[in-house]
């Protein structure tokens, strides 16, 4: 039995910017159902072809680079912008550089590039790449609101009133400024026609190649990583009530990752005809960037040093603290995976799925998750979550998802990849291609329920923050307990 109540507080007067960061969370809501749900979608589609309903607009190649995006610049993106805005300002004691207006511009010039991008992708209207990428109109569009980011974060770095800059600004600080430099020189094109949208890359070939793998791992490095890495120094600490189990640890950690992430890419290109020395260059920095990336997990986890019983009370801090124990096992595989005798097992299989979804499910969302939950109470005035006990079965409902999804590609990738390596006493392949595809069926059936089960938790974390938003608290009564009374607001 449940009793539900609205808090009777109103909405406090704030020295900081929240406005755009109230948005930025709507928004990281929002495109995180979207992705989560186009995701599902192509995932029933692989394991059933006929949901392709033979339409280009809704097949599989097109809906797999909006899947992508939505989920990684999207979601991902909005939850960075929102929290590096979030977290500039209390770190620095300061409101937003440029004020309201500029912060305005940002969030809606950002919506404006989702936009353009996702209908460029079910169009067909892409540069043909690896990546899928959007035309160099949509290009330009988000230099420019990435430039006006980039001017709002360091304007309100140099005009901070707290002398010292704390850790999770500089993770921040360099993935916006990398992010820049990558999205720069990757997308270098000369449109065909100049009020055209069609446009060819400056890069030809294994140069293409080599520009466009620089570009994905270092993506993955400072977009997928060091943003989100700025989230965790953040977020733990605050919800664990514990400060940073090492400072010294977390600069180390810092100028290692990003010193050694850039060189990484190559390793994408084993056995290609990339050079030896710079695949080998690549497998090397990547095996490299295994201490810093534990250090920086060993940081997280140890930061609850004392205050370990919370995990049994908070699930808040347990979304936080399983993405980051995620984000040591996807940097453990990672460089497992760079390995060139390894990779030629694993490259073109479903492991790499696994591994890609590890990170981004178990790493990059829950770390989203921990941080909207936190956020969403503070920026709406409510004195807490609807629901603690509906965050429990998000975690729980998620996690299951993610087993499910990252285990059955696990197995199928190495049955797949053992499957193409198999030679008969002839010397000839034992097993044909459309052999490979059949008996990867049943993985990709029980991978599409994964992605279910981690879309129904996005599901009620929706419904929970809906009802925070209106400030109601549910007060959930236990057997031989008396239901507790109204939570007292405030003094105003």
């Amino acid at each position: 039995m449940a009793a539900v109540m609205t808090a009777p507080v109103g909405r406090a007067l704030s020295a900081y910017d929240e406005d755009v960061v109230r948005l930025f969370t709507l928004a990281t809501v929002f495109w995180g159902v979207v992705g989560f749900l186009v995701g599902v979608v192509i995932a029933f589609q692989l394991a059933y072809p006929v949901l392709n309903l033979d339409l280009e607009w809704t097949s599989f190649g097109r809906l797999r680079p909006l899947h992508t995006s939505a989920v990684v610049f999207a979601f991902g993106g909005n939850a960075l912008l929102g929290t590096s805005l979030y977290v500039v300002q209390r770190t620095c004691r300061t409101s937003l550089f440029g004020g309201p207006l500029l912060a305005s511009f940002l969030f809606w010039g950002y919506q404006l590039f989702i936009v353009l991008a996702a209908t460029g992708y079910v169009m067909g209207v892409t540069q043909s790449r690896e990546y899928a990428e959007p035309e160099w109109y949509v290009d330009l569009w988000l230099t420019v609101v990435w430039v006006t980011y980039l001017v709002i974060f360091m304007g309100t770095l140099l005009k901070r009133k707290e002398p010292h800059i704390y850790v999770a600004n500089w993770f921040y600080l360099a993935f916006i400024i990398t992010i820049a430099m990558l999205h720069i020189v990757n997308n270098l094109a000369v449109p065909v026609t100049f009020f055209g949208i069609k446009s060819y890359s400056l890069f030809a070939g294994v140069q293409d190649a080599l520009t466009q793998w620089w570009y994905g791992h270092n993506a993955v490095g400072f977009f997928l990583t060091a943003g989100f890495l700025g989230m965790m120094y953040y977020f733990v600490p605050k919800q664990a009530n514990r400060p940073v189990y090492s400072y010294r640890l977390s600069i180390i950690h810092f100028w290692a990752l990003i010193f050694l992430y850039i060189w990484a890419g190559p390793h994408h290109l084993h056995y290609t005809a990339l050079p030896d020395w710079a695949q080998v260059l690549g497998m090397t920095f990547s095996i490299m960037l295994w201490m810093p990336s534990w250090g920086g997990m060993i940081n997280g986890l140890m930061t609850l040093s004392g205050a370990w019983d919370k995990l049994r009370t908070d699930p808040v801090l347990r979304f936080l603290v399983v993405s980051v124990a995620f984000y040591g096992m996807s940097t453990f595989e990672g460089p497992l995976m760079s390995i060139r005798q390894v990779n030629a097992l694993s490259h073109y299989t479903d492991w790499t799925i696994g591994h890609v979804h590890s990170g981004a499910l178990g790493w990059v969302a829950f770390v989203s998750f921990g941080a909207v939950y936190y956020l969403v109470p503070r920026l709406w005035q409510a004195q807490r979550l609807y629901s603690l006990r509906l965050v429990e079965w998000h975690f729980w409902i998620a996690t299951l998802g993610i087993v499910l999804y990252i285990t059955a590609m696990w197995v199928s990738g190495i049955m797949q990849g053992l499957m193409w390596r198999s030679y008969d006493s002839l010397g000839f392949l034992q097993y044909s291609f459309v052999e490979t595809v059949a008996a990867m069926h049943p993985y990709y059936v029980i991978r599409a329920f994964g992605g279910v089960l981690f879309l129904s938790g996005a599901l009620i974390m929706v419904y929970n923050l809906i009802r925070t938003m209106r400030r109601e608290i549910r007060v959930e009564e236990e057997p031989g307990r008396v239901m507790a009374g109204p939570v007292p607001a405030p003094a105003e």
